[in-house]
């Protein structure tokens, strides 16, 4: 079985981070990011914002599966 990892989604809004972990966690991509904006928001904003960037910085890219092998 392939282990499965979390990365920063291509089909993105921001940066990816999101659609990353919905794509991990295998649930609908708008559901994950109402269900973190509302969150952002009832949370005075600022921590979820700084969360955010935190995990843009550290989540890797998802690898680009369209590059052909030579």
């Amino acid at each position: 079985m392939a282990e499965k990892r979390l990365y920063r989604s291509r089909d993105r809004v921001l940066g990816g981070v999101l659609a990353g972990f919905a794509d991990y966690i295998n649930v609908d991509k708008v559901l994950v990011r109402v269900i973190y904006v509302l969150l952002s928001l009832f949370s005075a904003g600022f921590p979820g914002l700084l969360v955010y960037i935190i995990l843009w910085a550290v989540i890797p890219e998802e690898p680009n599966q369209n590059i052909p092998y030579s």
